[in-house]
C-alpha cells in the first residue's frame, strides 16, 4: 500500500495551476500584436510588439475582479516592443487586460 500511496503522489503535477487571462483589444488598424503571461499567482504581465511603421501609444488596464485596476501606459517604437506588468495583493483566479493603443 505504502508503494501505492508514493506512485499516487508522484504522478501528481508539480507546476502552478495557471489562471485564464482575457484580452480586450481596441487597435485603431495599427500593426499590433501581443502575448499575455501568467508571470506568477499575483503578477501578470503583457508583451506588445508593434510591427507596423508608426509608432504607438497604449494603455494597459489589468483587472483582477474586486480589487482595483492596475493602469499601465506604454510608447511602443515602430518594429519593437515593450512589456506591461502589474502586481496584486490577492491571488488571481481570473485575469482581463484591456489594450487600447494609437497612433503617436
Amino acid at each position: 500500500m505504502k508503494k501505492f500511496c508514493c506512485v499516487v503522489l508522484a504522478m501528481l503535477p508539480l507546476t502552478a495551476f495557471a489562471y485564464p487571462i482575457d484580452v480586450q483589444k481596441q487597435l485603431n488598424g495599427m500593426d499590433i500584436d501581443y502575448n499575455a503571461y501568467d508571470t506568477d499567482t499575483d503578477i501578470a504581465s503583457i508583451q506588445v510588439n508593434n510591427f507596423g511603421s508608426t509608432d504607438a501609444v497604449c494603455k494597459v488596464v489589468f483587472n483582477n475582479g474586486p480589487e482595483a485596476p492596475r493602469t499601465r501606459n506604454i510608447e511602443v517604437a515602430a518594429g519593437k516592443h515593450k512589456n506591461a506588468t502589474a502586481k496584486f495583493n490577492r491571488t488571481i483566479i481570473k485575469m482581463r487586460i484591456n489594450l487600447t493603443c494609437t497612433p503617436k
